[in-house]
């Protein structure tokens, strides 16, 4: 996890999430939870985005946000290769993540559990601790 919600900010705008994929990967999956997570941000005037990672730590993009991906889909879609790696977003122009945020986000929800930084207490409360308890059984 990164971004907003790992900071003391009052009123973080989004849910950051960091996913690091194999080259093979099917993103379709992951593109999903992103448009069900964002639509349900929405609800709360906030947003939700999945961005990607190469398992050699190189910033991919994010996931689509498109139900139906692809260049023959969407002419306003900004990705800079639609459509060659389905549900790929790589937006570069708009949006791209530091090499240390990929290297060691603030939360890391897997494999291990763990707070790379320290993080709000409520972040670590409600979520780092209830996802401990569900580990330990």
């Amino acid at each position: 996890m990164i971004g907003s919600l790992t900071t003391d900010k009052e009123f973080p705008r989004d849910i950051d999430v960091l996913v690091t994929v194999s080259d093979d990967c099917d993103l379709a999956p992951l593109a999903q939870f992103g448009r069900q997570l964002s639509g349900h941000m929405n609800g709360h005037q906030a947003g939700a985005d999945v961005f990607l990672a190469s398992e050699d730590g190189d910033y991919l993009g994010r996931t689509c946000p498109w139900r139906d991906c692809g260049p023959d889909y969407r002419t306003s879609c900004d990705a800079m290769h639609c459509g060659v790696r389905h549900y790929l977003h790589d937006d570069f122009n708009a949006i791209r993540l530091k090499e240390r945020v990929i290297a060691q986000p603030p939360v890391l929800l897997w494999p291990d559990l763990a707070a790379a930084q320290k993080v709000p207490p409520d972040v670590y409360e409600l979520l780092i601790d209830e996802l401990a308890k569900d580990v330990k059984r």
